[in-house]
């Protein structure tokens, strides 16, 4: 079955909360989780988890009643165009693609760097150094060779990209109880001679310590909005798995965090480089359990990467039909159905992203990082001017006292851009604010030459979009039995 834009609908219910789940649970639980352990203490990072998680889960709200009611291609770039018009959609959508851009070019890097745990001396073929890393052409090459491969399942199709999504979670999954399991069995007063970490250290500050690296471990929920004319769901249960999907991710980091600062000693936490390993193979005393972690940490890689993968060019895919990119990045495969240019462009870009460096990358994912939560602002500002502007509006997913909600959320998202400023204790280095620079020059650029060549298309373009939710939302309304005075309210405000 194909949507109007001849994107296939071809996601279930559990591949959508595997594409969600997935792209947040990537290989950072591996390698920062015994430090969530020693600045916070056990119930320290538990507690962190629970509240950063919640204030993500309100920004998961707007994002849930949006995609309910614009299940379109491109997620923010619709809903902030209906709220605010082109330009703040333009704005929203290319910070939040800088965003998916630079987590599946880093992914491209983190993949060799695992494997670097795995294979003693796998470094070979010194080429160069940048920024202070070596770089060889072993990691090299695996890097490449991992993102040619998840390039090409994503041009196959969504269906051959959700399957593998699904495998890469359901290990990750795997690995995850085995964990949890051994940490319920593990004993430590037998093992630490009493040197086990305390349940809370540095008291608020610890927690706070956790709390502000919480936000940027959920980022990826946001791509089910991007591919929601693809998901084969009723209106109301995209933005009810949408939520599922984050709820479990809270659930998993809170668990990770319980079983790593529980099976663990002081030292490790402090010293070790793959906490999260280390605390697999004392609950089980085994090294075997330490690289089966490492390999669930590979699946979150390639799940991640895929998510990404798929939202980045969805979204990219929706900027070149409304005219803010080049058209031929708009373009279907006409044998798999899938935005093929896009995917490749973005996948072609991950693939070089080895021959960069670790250190670069990291420089490039830190600043996109404050391309997402522009992007999460945008959403929540949008939200709440919807709530006044359209209050009748058809919302198949509604969020209960929505302004009040809206506020909260939008407060949230400004709490999260103040992480990156200079006063912040994650606040970026100068060489990433250039980076971040750049690409709102690069930006700048392609929209101001696109609004010139296309003059008033875009507008054009997104306004019809909208018109036709509205009367997709008409037809929703009558097949569920809504009120006619519903309808006439929304029939009044076809043409705003």
């Amino acid at each position: 079955m194909e949507n109007q834009h001849g994107l296939s609908k071809s996601l279930s219910t559990i591949d959508i909360v595997a594409l969600a789940f997935g792209a947040m649970i990537g290989w950072g639980w591996v390698v920062l989780a015994g430090g969530w352990v020693s600045s916070a203490g056990v119930l320290g990072a538990v507690v962190a988890f629970l509240i950063g998680g919640l204030a993500v889960l309100l920004i998961g709200l707007a994002y849930a009643e949006l995609a309910a009611c614009m299940p379109i291609t491109g997620g923010e770039h619709t809903y902030t165009h209906r709220a605010f018009g082109v330009h703040v959609s333009f704005i929203c959508s290319w910070s939040i693609l800088f965003g998916y851009l630079s987590v599946v070019a880093f992914e491209a890097v983190a993949l060799p760097t695992v494997v670097e745990y795995l294979i003693p001396n796998f470094n070979q073929g010194y080429m160069y150094n940048i920024a202070g890393w070596d770089v060889y052409a072993t990691w090299v090459a695996v890097g490449m060779l991992g993102s040619i491969i998840v390039t090409w399942l994503n041009v196959r199709g969504l269906e051959v990209a959700a399957w593998f999504q699904k495998l890469a979670v359901l290990g990750i999954l795997f690995v995850g109880i085995m964990l949890f399991v051994g940490a319920l069995l593990f004993n430590p007063e037998a093992r630490f001679d009493n040197l086990g970490l305390p349940n809370f250290i540095n008291g608020t500050a610890g927690i706070m310590t956790v709390i502000i690296m919480v936000p940027f471990m959920f980022v990826g929920f946001d791509v089910i909005p991007q591919a929601a004319e693809e998901i084969d769901l009723s209106r109301p249960k995209i933005g009810l798995f949408l939520i599922v999907s984050l709820i479990m991710a809270i659930m998993w980091y809170m668990g990770i965090a319980w079983s790593v600062g529980y099976t663990l000693s002081a030292e490790q936490a402090a010293s070790s480089s793959l906490g999260t390993a280390d605390a697999m193979m004392n609950a089980w005393n085994s090294k075997w359990a330490g690289v089966l972690l490492i390999i669930g940490g590979v699946l979150g890689i390639l799940s991640s990467w895929n998510a990404f993968l798929i939202g980045g060019s969805r979204l990219m895919y929706a900027m070149a039909k409304s005219h803010m990119l080049p058209e031929f990045l708009g373009k279907i495969h006409p044998k798999y159905g899938t935005p093929a240019t896009a995917i490749m462009l973005i996948g072609g870009l991950a693939t070089l992203a080895p021959l960069f460096g670790r250190k670069t990358l990291v420089w490039i994912v830190d600043a996109g990082g404050v391309g997402i939560v522009i992007a999460y602002t945008c959403v929540a500002a949008a939200f709440l001017y919807l709530r006044f502007k359209e209050p009748d509006m058809v919302r198949p997913f509604r969020v209960p006292a929505g302004k009040l909600v809206g506020v909260i959320i939008l407060l949230v998202s400004i709490g999260m851009i103040s992480l990156y400023l200079p006063w912040a204790p994650s606040a970026l280095t100068p060489v990433e604010w250039v980076i971040f620079g750049v690409w709102c020059l690069i930006g700048a650029l392609l929209y101001g030459y696109a609004y010139k060549k296309n003059p008033g298309k875009s507008q054009a373009f997104m306004d019809e979009e909208i018109r036709a939710i509205k009367e997709a939302n008409q037809v929703w309304l009558k097949e569920n039995g809504m009120p006619s005075l519903a309808i006439e309210r929304q029939a009044s405000r076809r043409n705003p």
